[in-house]
């Protein structure tokens, strides 16, 4: 080990093999950046504004959109400066915070996940109940403990990559750096701290996932006891949204961090984990606002008062 030179700086890839799109993928994925900001501002904006939408559903809401702009703002601005410099590097203390804060950003996304899931559990399940159970002071404290324990699980295995040693090569064969990609790298024993990282993956993502669909399999149980047709599509239509977004955000964190020889499959890797930090923050408000009655009822009213007040103007 001692013939070795430690490395402590390394090239993130990413797409430099797509040398002549690099400046269409720039502007493509600014614009979808800014478009994601945009979007989910706009939700947390309007939930703060009007009162209709005042309601622990929207509180969720709001705290996932954030979390959201959170998660994406930890890759993007990087990939974007990557895609229009010649120099890739980035420091290993760099690098250990980038994934720090996305898996610790995305830990906290699928727990406020299950948490709107154990909302609609209660509401459409224990509706005489649910002012009592879904009180903002639980609310507010479901939420913070989301944040704590999502950012304290990913302290021990970060610091534990901060002691490994890599001596050579340097390219991290991803636009942001991942876990599996970086331990390639390292001439240290990774064994263990892989273990640490697929049992956190189970814990976040196999876990979160048994109980919102424990949760849908006893609103299912109870809609379908509804004796009205109307009854029943409208409590079905209040969880749509939010089981849309759970199949697109737990569909690619499976297929990435859920299964065997997750790192070899580098390039469709990239592809997924584009879709989950870009993709899917883009379509997530989209979800929200169109499929969401309340919400487009909120959105149209904003409107027609900004259209009122610019004829009003004119006259």
């Amino acid at each position: 080990m001692n013939n070795y030179t430690m490395v402590r700086d390394f090239v993130l890839w990413g797409f430099s093999h797509l040398r002549e799109f690099q400046v269409l993928l720039f502007l493509f994925i600014l614009l979808v950046y800014m478009l994601i900001m945009l979007g989910n501002l706009s939700i947390i904006t309007i939930t703060y504004l009007d009162s209709r939408l005042h309601s622990p559903m929207y509180f969720f809401l709001c705290n996932f959109s954030l979390m959201e702009m959170l998660v994406t703002s930890t890759v993007v601005p990087r990939m974007l400066a990557d895609l229009l410099s010649t120099h890739k590097t980035i420091s290993l203390a760099e690098c250990l915070t980038q994934s720090f804060f996305y898996f610790s950003l995305g830990s906290t996304d699928f727990l406020i996940l299950t948490a709107m899931a154990f909302d609609r559990y209660v509401a459409i399940c224990r509706p005489l109940r649910y002012p009592t159970i879904m009180s903002s002071q639980v609310c507010v404290r479901l939420v913070v403990a989301c944040w704590v324990v999502g950012f304290f699980s990913i302290i021990s295995p970060t610091i534990q990559k901060s002691q490994l040693r890599f001596c050579g090569p340097n390219v991290i064969d991803h636009f942001f750096c991942d876990s599996a990609p970086l331990l390639k790298l390292s001439c240290s024993e990774t064994h263990h701290i892989e273990r640490v990282d697929f049992f956190l993956s189970l814990l976040f993502v196999l876990t979160t996932m048994l109980l919102i669909l424990i949760s849908y399999i006893l609103i299912v149980a109870s809609v379908l006891h509804i004796p009205s047709s109307s009854g029943r599509q409208k409590a079905f239509s209040t969880c749509a949204s939010h089981l849309t977004v759970v199949v697109l955000g737990y569909g690619s964190a499976i297929f990435i961090y859920v299964r065997p020889n997750k790192g070899h499959s580098t390039d469709l890797n990239k592809v997924v984990a584009l879709m989950t930090s870009v993709v899917t923050p883009f379509l997530n408000p989209f979800i929200f606002t169109f499929r969401n009655e309340k919400v487009k009822e909120v959105i149209e009213d904003i409107v027609k008062k900004i259209f009122s007040r610019d004829s009003g103007a004119f006259r």
